[in-house]
């Protein structure tokens, strides 16, 4: 299977964009997806308390058919009490009523700054514009009309065999800070045209989740709008899908290395990064417990921007590892390495070591950690970026 940063078009699924100008420049902002009716969605949600309105109305409509997405960025719509999911209920309302289906049927999802209410003369004015732009082909238009602090689209898609059936997916991201997710990343949406019940789909994105937009990590911050949106059609002409069949595999494979895909290339696009890290735990006692460590050297300021200097100052690794909250950790058996440089070795510095051979590996702009418990057979990967003096003006300045 070859993952392509061309959007393949999927049968049943049209986009378009337009301008609401919640950005001091010209950019699309609005977004609509529509979706034929013999659709099912999935979705996973933000678990960070302060959910936004749009996550609340999403979670409320998914027990209907979906027919329409509509997706605004600019304004998260979050922290905004009751004004924000009236707000809300009004932008679902009036998606209806220009397509002619029910409220309960549009999935909204915003993403931007927090704590402001929604402009909905504005967004309203665009809503008519982006319906009229819907097009299969909209998927390019569709993954810059997302963005925020992003630098570039997020595009991957390749199509799949269904028991000799042809099927295409195609997905969009959205996320570069506050990425450290507790479901999914900023704003993820894809879609296939194979056929798949609603509880079926739903297992496949939860169980893809957990190792893609799951182990991601920027900042360490989670978002009050993170959503990511499964969608399939229902027209690639292949017999419907069940749990546990061999087609249900290649399904998950196809949303695996979609989601996977568009999970790194939100770290590499991480606000200011100019480094990518890969963070292997392995010999670990349990996945759970080598995703606890990789997330944790991953969420350590002190590693990050270390990794921004190209500074082997290894240490910060091993202080991050013996802070994670894994149980009795024997750190006489721990082992580390910088891409093949050895630098600890069953808890004491490797005797060959050489600061100049740490220097080498920290001056890449791509590295990977490994790091060996001895503890089990289990392992994991986490994906992480630097700390840059860039990251702390972008946010200083979101809002200005």
């Amino acid at each position: 299977m070859t993952i392509s940063a061309e959007p393949g078009p999927v049968k049943g699924i049209r986009l378009g964009t337009a301008s609401a100008g919640l950005y001091n420049k010209q950019r699309d902002d609005v977004l609509i997806i529509e979706l034929t009716l013999q659709s099912s969605t999935a979705l996973v949600l933000t678990r960070n308390a302060f959910q936004a309105a749009p996550v609340t109305i999403a979670r409320r409509n998914s027990a209907h058919p979906a027919r329409f997405l509509v997706i605004n960025a600019g304004n998260a719509n979050a922290g905004t009490g009751q004004q924000g999911l009236n707000n809300t209920e009004h932008i679902c309302e009036y998606v209806a009523k220009q397509t002619g289906c029910e409220s309960q049927q549009i999935l909204p999802f915003s993403t931007g700054v927090i704590g402001q209410q929604l402009p909905l003369d504005l967004i309203r004015t665009a809503i008519p514009v982006a319906i009229d732009h819907l097009s299969p082909d909209g998927w390019l238009a569709a993954a810059q009309a997302i963005m925020t602090t992003d630098t570039r689209v997020k595009i991957a898609s390749c199509n799949f065999q269904i028991a000799g059936q042809t099927c295409q997916i195609t997905g969009i991201a959205k996320g570069s800070g506050m990425i450290h997710p507790d479901m999914a990343t900023m704003l993820a949406f894809v879609a296939t045209d194979a056929s798949v019940p609603q509880a079926v789909l739903q297992n496949c994105l939860d169980e893809v989740v957990g190792d893609t937009f799951n182990v991601i990590s920027v900042d360490g911050d989670t978002s009050t709008n993170d959503a990511c949106v499964l969608m399939a059609t229902g027209q690639a002409g292949n017999t419907e899908i069940e749990a546990g069949s061999a087609e249900y595999q290649q399904l998950k494979d196809a949303v695996f290395g979609v989601c996977a895909s568009l999970a790194e290339q939100i770290v590499r696009d991480g606000e200011g990064a100019t480094k990518f890290i890969r963070i292997q735990v392995e010999s670990a006692l349990s996945t759970e417990e080598a995703k606890v460590i990789g997330k944790t050297i991953a969420g350590s300021q002190l590693v990050k921007t270390a990794f921004f200097a190209s500074d082997p100052n290894w240490g910060r690794i091993l202080a991050a590892i013996g802070r994670s909250p894994v149980e009795n950790l024997d750190v006489a058996r721990v082992s580390i390495w910088l891409n093949e440089v050895n630098i600890l070795q069953d808890g004491n510095p490797y005797p060959n070591y050489r600061e100049e051979d740490g220097q080498r590996v920290m001056s890449c702009s791509e590295i990977t950690i490994r790091v060996a418990l001895q503890r089990g057979k289990a392992q994991a990967t986490i994906l992480s970026c630097d700390l840059s003096y860039d990251y702390v003006k972008i946010n200083a300045d979101y809002r200005t």
